[in-house]
């Protein structure tokens, strides 16, 4: 919608098209219902690629600030929560409906609710819904990745791409809960529980809340950390990240009567603080436990490994790690290296952003690129060549 607006108002003449009978529908759930819609400090660092290099040109010429003017233009009310992260205070139909409204004033012609087929002749794509057929020399795939397929997501992007010879990263779940099974079953029983915690994974570390479900793991912290997660690899948390170095020792000389099964309850939740300590499997007052194996817990408490089974899968997912290759792509422009008038943005590319509005950011960047690419006219001679947007 946003690519669509921005060519539209630049001077091309826009075909949108959606299979969904309601556009927007991801943004419509997003956010709790609210749209959490960039993140002020969205950066190329916020994201994860085979090419880490491939997001800044977009994301320098497109910045959070710059989208939160048009959204401000609108007049929709905001508010930052934690991280940087923009909400509305109303409904993410804001969104929505400025979008559309940004459409409407770049004379966008749309197509809801049908499937389209496309191919590709004389250098032009021609592109079917229903019984009718537009012809334009631009075609830019923005159909998104797998997640969330219930509102309607499918590889359609990858699958077009495909068949222009374009190679496709290995989609994956990214911003997922994990799964959890034999011995660290007991975990379940914890399910609700949440606590501040630090979360890693590969090379990914984020401190957020993590919350244990009756599956495993869950919580901003988790999300994160999952997108870093590969099958097999374990996940470590950081259960007390604002204690020293040593703090079991020192509460040993502090109050050797006391257990630690209360030191942990001060600072997480009792069903949290229980189950540690019986997994720890240290009882008693700590005067009677050795420094050794205090230290041995304090380790274990600030790496304690879990390796998941899987994870929720497509269907939880909030976004998809991989899609069309970025060695496919022009990064100034968004357009195809070996197509020319092939474009692809947003969530079908290999981009994936942290969780808090980074994602939105990428859209709205990678959108921007492309529609300054195909208003320049450098292939499409006339000041209303044609664009389909799918």
């Amino acid at each position: 919608m946003f690519c669509a607006a921005l060519a539209g108002q630049r001077g091309r003449r826009v075909l949108l098209v959606d299979h969904s009978s309601e556009p927007g529908r991801k943004i419509l759930i997003s956010g709790g219902g609210r749209c959490n819609f960039t993140n002020i400090g969205a950066t190329a660092d916020n994201f994860l690629s085979a090419n880490p290099h491939f997001a800044k040109s977009a994301l320098g010429r497109f910045t959070p600030a710059d989208f939160l003017a048009l959204v401000e233009r609108h007049r929709i009310a905001w508010h930052e929560k934690t991280l940087g992260q923009l909400f509305c205070d109303g409904s993410a139909r804001q969104i929505v409906a400025m979008l559309l409204d940004e459409c409407a004033a770049g004379a966008v012609d749309t197509a809801f609710g049908q499937p389209a087929t496309i191919e590709h002749r004389d250098g032009a794509f021609d592109v079917t819904i229903g019984t009718t057929t537009a012809r334009a020399p631009a075609l830019v795939l923005a159909s998104g990745g797998l997640s969330i397929p219930k509102l309607g997501a499918t590889g359609f992007a990858y699958d077009v791409a495909r068949r222009f010879g374009l190679k496709i990263v290995e989609p994956r779940p990214a911003l997922v809960p994990l799964t959890l099974s034999g011995d660290q079953a007991l975990f379940k029983t914890l399910s609700g529980v949440s606590a501040d915690v630090v979360a890693s994974a590969g090379k990914g570390t984020f401190r957020e809340a993590a919350l244990f479900t009756h599956r495993g793991l869950s919580g901003p912290a988790i999300l994160q950390a999952s997108s870093y997660w590969r099958p097999g690899q374990p996940v470590f948390i950081d259960f007390l990240p604002d204690l020293p170095r040593g703090w079991l020792r020192q509460a040993k000389r502090d109050e050797p009567r006391t257990t630690l099964r209360r030191l942990l309850a001060r600072h997480l939740p009792d069903r949290l603080a229980e189950t540690l300590a019986d997994q720890l499997g240290l009882a008693g007052e700590l005067a009677n436990l050795t420094d050794r194996a205090l230290d041995e817990a304090e380790r274990r408490i600030a790496a304690w490994s879990f390796t998941p089974n899987g994870s929720e899968g497509f269907a939880k997912a909030e976004v998809t790690i991989g899609g069309i290759s970025t060695a496919e792509l022009s990064s100034q422009t968004m357009q195809s290296n070996r197509v020319p008038g092939l474009f692809a943005i947003g969530e079908a590319v290999d981009v994936t952003g942290w969780l808090g509005g980074y994602n939105f950011q990428w859209a709205w960047a990678s959108a921007h690129a492309a529609a300054e690419a195909l208003s320049r006219g450098d292939r499409h001679p006339g000041p209303r060549a044609g664009v389909c947007l799918i």
